[in-house]
Formats: C-alpha cells, sequence, structure tokens
C-alpha cells in the first residue's frame, strides 16, 4: 500500500471531526487541499525538488495524531527554561501542533484574545493560536490563510492544509515596532510514534517591525514526524526577522515549507539552523514582490552519524530594484548526508536585481555526503547576479600549522570546523541571541548536550 493511502482513508473517516476542532477559516481550504494530496501523494525522487529526500518512505510507519484535540498533559513553562544571557523575550508554546494557552482562563472571563506568557506586546499586536484568531478575526485569516502556500504544487503542503487544525498567528499592525524580541518554542512530547501538523501565519502590516525565533526541541525518545507550513506576508517599509533553531534528536523527522512574500522597500533577514535532528527537509521560497525589497536567506547545518538535511530555496525577483543575498553552509562529520538546491529567478521585467547565492560546504569524512545544486535563470538583461558552490575536506595545511603550535589534532579539527560556519551565525541581528549561538555550536563540535539551568527538556 502507498503510504498516502492510510491518510486518504484516515482524512475520509475523520473529516468531521478535524473540522469539528478546527475553525471555518482553516476548514475552508481544506477540501480542495486534499484534492490536491489525493492528486499528488507524497513528492519521491522523481520528483526534481525532492531529488535528494524520498518523502513518502517517512509517511509510511503508523504514527498517531491527535486529532481529537486531547489535552498533552505537560506545562511547558514548567520544563522549558532558557537562559539566553542580556535577552528578555516574549515567550510562548506550541505543544505538538497545539497553540499552548496559559491564559485561557482569563481569555474565558475577557472574550480576549490573551497571549500564553505575562510579557506584553504593544497594543494591536497578536500572537496567539491561529484557530481562535480565526474564530475571532475570520477575514483577517481568511484574506492570509492557504494563500502563498500553494496546495496544487507540493503534496507536503497540501497534505498540512488537509490536517492541519491549529497553529500560531503573529500580526503586527501599521507602524507599529515589536521591540521584544518573540519567542516561539514548539516542543514534540508523546509516548507513542507520532505525527503533529504545525501552521504558522505571519501578517506585518506597512512600516511594522518584529523579530522572531523559533526552537525546535522533543521530549521524548520516540519518532516524531513534523510537517510545519509557514506563510509570512511582508508589507511595504516593514522589517522581519526569522530565526530557526532545530535542537532535537536522531528519531525526529521534519519537512518545513516557508512561503514569504514581500512588498516594496521590505527587509527581511531569514536563518535557518540545523544542530540536532535526524532527518531534515526545509524549502523556503520568497517572492520579491515590491521595488527595492531586501531579503537576506541564511542557513546552517551541522550532521554526523546518519543525519540528514536537505535545503530547497528559490528566491523569486518579479519586480525591478531587488537585492537578495543567500547563503548556506554545512559541516557534515561520520556518515552524514546534506543536500542544496537554490534557485533564483530573476524575471523578465525584475531590471537592476542583485543577487548573490553562495553555499559552501565540509566534509569532515570520506564517508559524508554532499550534494549542491546552485541555479540562476535570468530573464533581464540589466542586472548583477553570482552563484558558487563548493564542497572540501578540512584545510590539511591549516591543521599542520596548528599542530605545530602545540594544538591537538581534535582540537584544531573543532576550531577549523567553528570558523568555518561563523560566517552565517554572524548575520543574526541580535546580539544575546548571536553570543548564545556561538556557544551552542561551539558544544555541538565537541559532542556535549547543551543544557540550560533547569530545563527538564535537555535531559
Amino acid at each position: 500500500m502507498k503510504p498516502e493511502q492510510q491518510y486518504i482513508d484516515l482524512f475520509a473517516q475523520t473529516e468531521a471531526m478535524i473540522c469539528k476542532h478546527s475553525a471555518e477559516a482553516l476548514n475552508a481550504p481544506r477540501a480542495a487541499a486534499f484534492a490536491d494530496f489525493e492528486r499528488q501523494g507524497f513528492p519521491t525522487r522523481k520528483d526534481e525538488k525532492y531529488k535528494y529526500t524520498d518523502a513518502g518512505k517517512f509517511f509510511e510507519p503508523d504514527y498517531g495524531l491527535n486529532l481529537n484535540r486531547l489535552e498533552i498533559p505537560v506545562n511547558p513553562y514548567e520544563v522549558f527554561k532558557c537562559d539566553v544571557p542580556n535577552m528578555s523575550t516574549a515567550l510562548y508554546f506550541v505543544v505538538n501542533d497545539s497553540f499552548y494557552k496559559a491564559g485561557k482562563q482569563a481569555k474565558e472571563q475577557t472574550h480576549q484574545l490573551v497571549p500564553s506568557s505575562t510579557p506584553s506586546l504593544p497594543e494591536g499586536v497578536l500572537f496567539c493560536s491561529l484557530k481562535e484568531a480565526a474564530e475571532q478575526h475570520p477575514e483577517l485569516i481568511k484574506q492570509h490563510y492557504a494563500k502563498l502556500a500553494d496546495t496544487a504544487k507540493d503534496g507536503i503542503t497540501a497534505f498540512n492544509t488537509a490536517f492541519a487544525q491549529d497553529g500560531v498567528l503573529l500580526y503586527v499592525p501599521k507602524n507599529v515596532v515589536v521591540e521584544r524580541p518573540i519567542q516561539l518554542v514548539n516542543i514534540l512530547r508523546a509516548d507513542v510514534n507520532f505525527l503533529v501538523n504545525r501552521r504558522v501565519l505571519i501578517i506585518l502590516e506597512e512600516g511594522a517591525q518584529a523579530r522572531l525565533l523559533v526552537c525546535d526541541h522533543a521530549m521524548d525518545n520516540v519518532n516524531f514526524l513534523a510537517t510545519q507550513v509557514v506563510e509570512a506576508y511582508i508589507g511595504e517599509n516593514a522589517c522581519f526577522d526569522l530565526y530557526e533553531l532545530e535542537e532535537t534528536h536522531t528519531s525526529t523527522v521534519r519537512f518545513s515549507n516557508l512561503y514569504v512574500k514581500q512588498a516594496a522597500n521590505s527587509n527581511v533577514l531569514i536563518n535557518g539552523m540545523t544542530l540536532t535532528n535526524g532527518t531534515t527537509r526545509n524549502t523556503t521560497q520568497v517572492t520579491l514582490a515590491g521595488e527595492h525589497a531586501e531579503l537576506n536567506l541564511c542557513g546552517m547545518a551541522i550532521a554526523d552519524k546518519n543525519q540528514h538535511v536537505d535545503n530547497h530555496t528559490m528566491i523569486d525577483h518579479a519586480v525591478p530594484n531587488c537585492q537578495s543575498t543567500e547563503l548556506y553552509k554545512y559541516v557534515l562529520d561520520e556518515q552524514a548526508t546534506g543536500a542544496f538546491a537554490g534557485l533564483v529567478l530573476v524575471r523578465p521585467d525584475a531590471q537592476h536585481t542583485s543577487s548573490q547565492q553562495t553555499n559552501r560546504n565540509l566534509c569532515a569524512t570520506r564517508e559524508a555526503r554532499m550534494y549542491t545544486q546552485p541555479q540562476l535563470e535570468i530573464y533581464a538583461d540589466d542586472v548583477k547576479c553570482s552563484h558558487g558552490a563548493t564542497v572540501g575536506q578540512l584545510d590539511e595545511a591549516a591543521l599542520f600549522y596548528m599542530r605545530q603550535r602545540g594544538i591537538s589534532l581534535k582540537e584544531a579539527r573543532l576550531l577549523l570546523m567553528f570558523a568555518f560556519v561563523n560566517e552565517v551565525v554572524d548575520t543574526i541581528r541580535l546580539d544575546a541571541l548571536k553570543d548564545r549561538l556561538h556557544l551552542l555550536v561551539e558544544k555541538r563540535f565537541r559532542g556535549e548536550l547543551n543544557k540550560c539551568s533547569g530545563c527538564a527538556i535537555c535531559k
């Protein structure tokens, strides 16, 4: 039986339950998304975009799903302690694929959307359950939900849209600046092999500013499969930073599809960092839809054992006078595999485009494998574009030089790998987070489990 058949049968049996525990605005595109999923199924390596990751095989096992939205017995505020020095964040949680509502009682009393943490956000800013937002602000959600994420073009996106019941909304009104970084912690928690479908909708209106840090953690040593779809609308003159940090375990599989649309004069920084994982496939599609939009797209992966990290990016320069910079770096050790496929598309009317794409990769052993496919499609004649990729091993001359000065071989290797990925970490526009990532990367290379004081997740 093909892996999608069990989910086709499941949807047919539970569609009413799925819709009952969601909201009308999220249910509206569900039937069309399911039809797209039935038609496409899960991607396989026959699909050019998934040639390095056979997605279908990861959906073959029998996973549990919480379609009846039973409450998960965990209080993340008690088990998760983030001690990033000098960085105070507005802290929120998603447990599996449900927004954690610590303010539930207050919400029921006031009939207002209440954030799940004590820090207050500026007036008009919403960071809340997508399901509740769809019930209380249906027109806002209907206008944006499942519009950038085209279910007709990707089987994972179609699957997620068909089964997702909740998620997260970040909404920042016109000209509002959110000074405090927002931190969202995704916690995987289950006693059996489990599948979750997360959804995130980000809307920054004209002149708005916000920074979002998303951290993925797994509490239990079972097999987790997570699909995630993020849609981000960045308005004119808006500024947005998105940092994603994956620190799960080797029995976790993650498929994440990020869709971004930038208006004129907007500025976006995206930095995705994989430190600990099992199998990860990230898709990032950004459309520069307004003139003078700027994008800085970065990624970093550190993998060993049999870990697999696959990043597929597409930057669409749809209008003139936009700028994009893309940098991805991988360090692969032992039998790890990595893949990068990046397309920069410059459309015929997108004159005066400036785009630079770079992918650099380090294989620390002969058994590690890296597949890279940088691509440029240019249909305009007045542009400045470049792309390049390298795959290499540690510099033997540099190792010899450090050994001659009394540095052990192990320490010399660590220093070279640490220096290699620093360029990606240094793009972070939060100094406290940048310092913390330097520490996390060093500990990762040393094989040390990072543990925040008092945190029950980092056992």
